[in-house]
């Protein structure tokens, strides 16, 4: 088994972004592109150069092959994607603002990647990784993936490695907001570095200050809890140690992919040694860099990018 140094899996989608403004039903003329919150971190990764596998399912149609052709490009390592004759690659569409959040219709319902379990999946394919990124979507997607979540961190956990959690809730993918809550905090619980939204951390903890959020996670065994701000930048905190960190003052064009951006930024500073804080500041930089350009992983940046951005932004 080839060795790497980061693992994700979780399910892609062929994105198509309106080519103007307005109603996606009124819009003539979509681009392109690829989405999912892990090939966004795989993406972002590959480009500063670590050594970033994905896995999935995929169906053994056009949007498939988009998916994988497009990650081979970015130099992720998809030998660990499967090809499902029986069930089709999920899309989605994306609108075009000038001010606020985009709107997204998916179309993901019965994809092949909602039939990924632990049966299809090699585990020497996550321990030969030295880190694990998870999110909090393909528990959401289906059973069968929500039990390979844990069996992921299990594997990793008992091989010594370092996880990361993202936990991107999606309400709208689960049978009940209870439910959603248990289950993103038993995954939350095992990992090594926690990444929630300031309002996604009120829903799961039922506090409503960044302090007592990362407290909640830090109680419960995690090493550091970073709770994204928006564009006020970012809090952490450590067994030790705690700070906010400013975020960077840019251009928002779309804002999707934003905490996708800070979680490159974090687990590539980790990963290369920095401090907290100084891996939180280049989360802020990599987050604020995404929401630059159209489409979720067109603004990650390489390091020669992110060094220039860094060097002369001026933080808010």
């Amino acid at each position: 088994m080839k060795a790497c140094d980061v693992v994700t899996f979780g399910e892609a989608m062929a994105m198509f972004i309106a080519d103007r403004p307005g109603e996606l039903h009124q819009i003539e003329k979509f681009t392109k592109a690829l989405a999912g919150a892990e090939t966004n971190v795989s993406i972002g990764l590959a480009r500063l150069g670590f050594g970033m596998r994905w896995i999935s399912k995929i169906g053994n149609d056009a949007f498939g092959k988009f998916i994988v052709e497009a990650l081979r490009k970015e130099n992720v390592d998809v030998d660990a994607v499967f090809v499902d004759e029986r069930y089709p690659t999920g899309f989605q569409m994306k609108s075009k603002v000038l001010d606020g959040d985009p709107q997204v219709q998916y179309f993901r319902k019965g994809s092949a990647a909602s039939t990924i379990c632990p049966g299809d999946v090699d585990m020497n394919h996550f321990t030969s990784a030295k880190h694990l990124h998870l999110t909090g979507i393909p528990a959401a997607i289906s059973s069968c993936a929500r039990e390979l979540s844990f069996e992921a961190i299990k594997a990793m956990r008992a091989a010594g490695r370092s996880i990361s959690f993202d936990v991107n809730l999606r309400p709208k993918l689960w049978g009940s907001e209870a439910e959603m809550i248990e289950t993103v905090n038993a995954l939350a619980v095992q990992a090594d570095w926690v990444l929630p939204g300031m309002g996604e951390g009120k829903l799961l903890t039922g506090y409503s200050n960044h302090r007592d959020i990362a407290a909640y996670y830090l109680d419960r065994g995690v090493q550091l809890v970073a709770v994204k701000l928006g564009p006020e930048g970012a809090y952490y905190r450590t067994p030790t140690e705690e700070g906010i960190v400013e975020g960077f003052k840019v251009k928002a064009v779309d804002t999707v992919g934003a905490g996708d951006g800070f979680a490159v930024g974090v687990i590539s500073g980790l990963l290369d040694g920095l401090s907290v804080s100084e891996a939180v500041r280049r989360g802020n930089a990599i987050g604020a860099l995404a929401v630059t350009a159209e489409g979720d992983s067109e603004g990650l940046p390489t390091r020669g990018q992110l060094s220039a951005f860094m060097e002369a932004s001026v933080i808010i």
